[in-house]
């Protein structure tokens, strides 16, 4: 026993503050999940952005006036694209922690020698990457039938970022609370498509009653949106620093409230 005792002890953390190898293995394993299916994931979303791009600039006509000085259909793409942005993000985050919980496979994932906080980052970060391509690859595509230009990169990318980091951590959240597909279809169906058309993409919220506009500026949704518009058309609807600002508080929150549910190991560990 004594032999035993001493030949068996209980290792030490060899990686530093950062396991920098699993997280960007894990990283680079939550990239190629959605690239290797990319038809379904990257495609599918820029193609049925341009079917409602088509469907509604044909629907609404020429000859119905401007939105905050625009064609309507050149106020309509970056509202689409955002979208298209904050859906993805979402699906791409949840369906990773409700995939491995439905087959198993999520005891690999906490069985490795990778903190909560990286664990976190890492599949929050290859949603953001997601959301980044499908951007990217709508705004090639959307030029086919209007012309859309990036005006101010930086609010791009910052706004790009913020969005999507924003809803991989709400999708993370929804992927360890989910049991089943079903409740995700719940959250996907009742709460992130609803707010994601309600939130100034195919309107301005100038439209609105006064209630529903002062609502609509506390609505993270609305900022996602009229942020990354605002970085393509040079026009808001609203505040784009009390946006910066609002959305990386949300960014901070989720992240914390993602961070403790992994950590205790919340719907994750029996």
């Amino acid at each position: 026993m004594v032999e035993l005792n001493s030949k068996y002890k209980i290792g030490k953390r060899r990686f530093g503050l950062v396991n920098w190898i699993g997280f960007i293995s894990l990283y680079k394993k939550e990239t190629l999940r959605f690239l290797i299916v990319s038809g379904q994931t990257i495609l599918g979303p820029v193609l049925t952005g341009i079917l409602f791009l088509i469907v509604l600039s044909i629907a609404w006509g020429e000859d119905r006036g401007e939105v905050l000085g625009l064609p309507f259909i050149e106020f309509l793409a970056p509202g689409l694209i955002s979208m298209q942005v904050i859906q993805q993000s979402f699906s791409h985050s949840s369906s990773s922690l409700l995939g491995g919980k439905m087959m198993g496979s999520i005891i690999d994932l906490i069985g490795s020698p990778l903190s909560a906080g990286e664990v976190t980052i890492a599949i929050i970060l290859a949603s953001v990457t997601r959301a980044f391509i499908i951007c990217v690859t709508s705004i090639f595509c959307f030029n086919f039938f209007v012309e859309i230009s990036i005006l101010n990169y930086y609010q791009f990318f910052i706004f790009l970022i913020f969005s999507s980091f924003l809803m991989g951590a709400l999708g993370f959240i929804a992927g360890i609370w989910a049991d089943r597909y079903d409740n995700m279809a719940t959250i996907t169906n009742f709460i992130i498509i609803p707010l994601s058309f309600l939130s100034g993409t195919f309107y301005s919220i100038e439209r609105l009653p006064n209630i529903l506009k002062e609502m609509s500026f506390y609505n993270p949704f609305f900022h996602m949106i009229d942020g990354l518009r605002y970085s393509m058309i040079g026009i808001s609807d609203g505040s784009t620093m009390f946006g910066l600002i609002y959305l990386l508080s949300f960014n901070l929150v989720l992240w914390l409230v993602a961070y403790y549910l992994y950590k205790i190991g919340y719907k994750i560990k029996t």
